[in-house]
C-alpha cells in the first residue's frame, strides 16, 4: 500500500498536463486575438472605439493563460520535483502556489472592472462591481499578508 500511495504522486501529472494544455490553447487564443485587433485598427484607421475595449479583454486572455501557467508548473514543483525557474516563480508549498495565483485573480478582477468602467452602461451595477472587486482583492491581499508562516 505504502508503494503504491508513493507512485499516485504522479496523478498529479493529469492537473498538471491539462492546465498546462490549457494555457497553450489560451496564449494561441491570446494570439489570434492580436491579430484580428490589428486587422480591425487597420480597417478603421485606428478609429474604432471598441478595439480599446478589445485590447483589455485580451489582457485578460494573457492573464489567465498565465495563471494556469503558474499553476501548471507550481504543482509539477510542488509534488514531482523541482524545476529551474526564476526565483519569483519558484513555488516551496501550497501557500506560495495561492498566494501567486490570487495576485492573478486580483489582476484579472481589475481588468475586468476596467472593461465595466470603459463600457459604462449601468453606473451603479459599475460602482457595486467595483466595491465587490476591492473586496474579494483585500480578503486575497490580507490571506497572502496573514496567511504566511514565519
Amino acid at each position: 500500500m505504502e508503494r503504491l500511495l508513493e507512485k499516485s504522486k504522479y496523478l498529479i501529472l493529469i492537473a498538471v498536463a491539462a492546465s498546462f494544455v490549457a494555457s497553450a490553447v489560451a496564449f494561441l487564443w491570446g494570439g489570434f486575438k492580436v491579430i484580428f485587433i490589428l486587422i480591425n485598427l487597420i480597417k478603421t484607421y485606428g478609429k474604432d472605439l471598441s478595439a480599446a475595449v478589445a485590447l483589455i479583454e485580451l489582457m485578460d486572455t494573457f492573464l489567465i493563460a498565465i495563471a494556469l501557467l503558474v499553476f501548471s508548473v507550481g504543482i509539477y514543483e510542488l509534488f514531482i520535483e523541482d524545476l529551474s525557474l526564476p526565483e519569483w516563480l519558484v513555488i516551496h508549498n501550497l501557500h506560495d502556489l495561492k498566494a501567486k495565483l490570487g495576485s492573478i485573480i486580483i489582476l484579472v478582477m481589475a481588468v475586468t472592472f476596467l472593461k465595466h468602467l470603459v463600457e459604462w452602461r449601468d453606473p451603479q451595477g459599475t460602482y457595486y462591481f467595483g466595491i465587490s472587486v476591492a473586496v474579494v482583492s483585500a480578503a486575497l491581499i490580507a490571506f497572502s499578508h496573514f496567511g504566511k508562516k514565519d
